[in-house]
């Protein structure tokens, strides 16, 4: 846990709270904090480390760098491997594969250096392509505010994206093992599901089941395992989308190492199929292989 990318506070978050569930379940677990400079091969043998359970968010840990070092240290994981963990981690590449397959995910394009800005209307999102927590995120509402936008997402990891917003509702799918576990719908109480709103306001409000129609959220579900299955995921996952005022779902992207903190979506969608926080830590643990 932790490790030295953005999103190390919300991995010292999963982390700690994986670690006390793995305990309760009778686990010999410990808790690695992987920091910035530290040798990852070495705290890893000084613990002599059987399986690791990954709970490393962002950079290195969710995009096949730290996958790849543990297929040569032969020691099992929890997650996607190498090649799907980069695929789901780097947007532009699956962005590309989605609309190979056809499946639905908002219009973009990537904004090169001096480049004419695409029209795909107002407002529009920018991001960084390989960043996760929606961090460098930015809901641009006219052109006076784009470049400020371009500016922060190009701080992060990644080529800057220019992406239509879709209007409509949030929603998030939990898949564990190939199998959807269900739909989460997110009704955040300011105008962007942004990382403060995500692990710090607390007033965003989560429904499992989401209120929209079975047959949206089965079109959904069908969608987001569809993602999962063509970038080769495996274990858990979760697939965020947008749905559109007429009820059209646009898979966003693969989470292959979703949180597992007191506000995160898997937990949520997992309890209601009767598998508390727990359990489910376990059953992610069961699934640890080498992938490659």
């Amino acid at each position: 846990m932790g490790g030295p990318s953005a999103e190390r506070e919300v991995s010292l978050n999963t982390g700690k709270n994986v670690h006390r569930a793995l305990l309760s379940r009778g686990h010999d677990a410990v808790a690695i904090d992987w920091g910035k400079g530290q040798d990852l091969t070495a705290l890893l043998r000084a613990e002599r480390v059987e399986v690791v359970w990954n709970a490393l968010h962002g950079t290195y840990g969710e995009d096949g760098c730290v996958q790849g070092l543990l297929e040569c240290l032969d020691i099992p994981y929890t997650g996607s491997g190498v090649t799907a963990s980069a695929l789901a981690m780097d947007k532009v590449l699956s962005k590309r594969l989605f609309d190979h397959a056809g499946i639905p995910t908002p219009e973009w394009a990537v904004l090169e250096e001096g480049a004419t800005i695409p029209d795909l209307g107002w407002p529009c999102v920018v991001k960084p392509s390989r960043e996760g927590s929606t961090v460098g995120v930015t809901i641009v509402q006219t052109l006076a505010t784009l470049p400020d936008a371009v500016a922060l997402a190009r701080r992060h990891h990644g080529e800057t994206i220019l992406e239509r917003f879709i209007a409509g509702t949030e929603a998030s799918v939990g898949i564990l093992d190939g199998e959807v576990l269900g739909s989460v719908e997110i009704r955040p109480a300011r105008a962007f599901y942004d990382y403060e709103a995500k692990y710090q306001s607390g007033d965003t409000e989560y429904l499992v089941p989401p209120t929209f129609s079975r047959e949206i959220d089965a079109a959904c579900q069908h969608a987001a395992r569809r993602a999962y299955k063509l970038l080769g995921c495996a274990g858990h996952a979760r697939v965020d989308a947008r749905i559109d005022p007429d009820g059209k779902p646009f898979i966003l992207e693969v989470n292959t190492l979703p949180g597992m903190t007191g506000t995160s979506l898997l937990p949520k969608i997992a309890a209601h199929r009767g598998m508390d926080y727990a359990l489910l830590c376990e059953k992610i643990l069961l699934g640890a292989a080498l992938r490659e």
